[in-house]
């Protein structure tokens, strides 16, 4: 990456872009969100960004995959950059973090626009960066940050530019957004021969989903067991009844029985049941609530209910599944 240029020389063509990667980010969004910049200055034949990686103490910052990449320390004013962007993976060690908060809170406070890629939201919202603005967040992320912040609200949305916010959901989803950041300052015509750069020849909106659509990913299209699906996904917390659901949808329990059968080869209570387990899993992985709360949030009538499931279904106890996920 470049040097970061000394914020007392003028230079109005380039803008100082930084990253600030916290351990377990992942690369794929990193280089998502870095690369494109790389790009456009090559195809502008002279520095319009200026790129620098930032990490908490300075050294080695290892990503998600095991690799590493070489970050400056924090400073602890006088940023110089025009934008910051937060790259974190799906661990609350990383997230809370009280110094970077400082930091953070600190840059906003001179005027940088802040991003959050993937798991970076969550931090900005620890940091309380995110009030009073749209945002989004990898949508694997997204049930940790409501139990933490119930008073936010991320959209389900690719990315999401709100002044001085810029947030998107990891993976690809950083090309989507640096290619409209390109196009803010450079016009569409030279963004989209960046993205060409990269073979994304089919830009995403910002507005766009972060997953398939429920049809592909349980692979069915019966319209009213699609819509059962999205209402067990919707309602993790405060499960329906199979006579409720079977309501919902005009159909009697004993249709709804025969929808799941043929096309997903299981029962109602099966699929509710394994919907439920998969989300506390997630809670377990990336959210500090305990045991006992992860219950009371996936609709378990008690911690050792939820645990007997939760151990009948993965083959270990949540407190085990936890551990396996924590950095050693």
């Amino acid at each position: 990456m470049n040097a970061l240029p000394d914020p007392s020389t003028p230079s109005t063509a380039s803008e100082r872009i930084g990253f600030l990667l916290l351990p377990g980010f992942a690369l794929m969004s990193f280089a998502s969100a870095s690369e494109p910049f790389r790009a456009a200055n090559i195809l502008a034949g002279r520095a319009l960004y200026r790129t620098v990686a930032f990490a908490e103490g300075g050294g080695r910052v290892r990503s998600s995959g095991g690799a590493e990449l070489e970050a400056a320390a924090l400073p602890a004013r006088d940023w110089g950059l025009d934008m910051l962007f937060v790259c974190a993976g799906g661990s609350p060690e990383a997230w809370h973090r009280p110094l970077v908060h400082a930091a953070l809170r600190q840059a906003a406070s001179e005027g940088v626009r802040l991003g959050g890629i993937s798991g970076g939201s969550f931090v900005l919202a620890a940091a309380g960066l995110l009030r009073g603005r749209r945002f989004t967040i990898h949508w694997e992320h997204t049930p940790a940050l409501r139990e933490a912040f119930p008073d936010l609200s991320p959209e389900q949305a690719r990315f999401v530019i709100d002044r001085d916010r810029l947030t998107c959901g990891g993976g690809v989803a950083p090309l989507d957004m640096t290619h409209a950041l390109i196009a803010e300052r450079m016009g569409a015509d030279f963004a989209r021969r960046v993205s060409d750069w990269f073979l994304h020849t089919e830009i995403g909106a910002a507005a766009g989903p972060q997953r398939g659509s429920l049809p592909e990913r349980y692979g069915v299209h019966h319209p009213a067991l699609v819509a059962i699906l999205g209402q067990m996904e919707a309602s993790v917390e405060a499960p329906l009844s199979r006579q409720a659901m079977a309501r919902l949808v005009g159909l009697s329990t004993r249709q709804v029985d025969r929808l799941f059968r043929e096309h997903r080869g299981t029962t109602f209570a099966a699929e509710y049941g394994r919907l439920r387990l998969d989300h506390a899993a997630r809670l377990l992985r990336e959210s500090p609530l305990s045991v006992a709360e992860i219950a009371f949030a996936t609709g378990f009538s008690s911690a050792s209910h939820f645990s007997r499931r939760f151990r009948e279904a993965f083959g270990r106890s949540p407190a085990e599944a936890r551990a396996a996920h924590r950095p050693a």
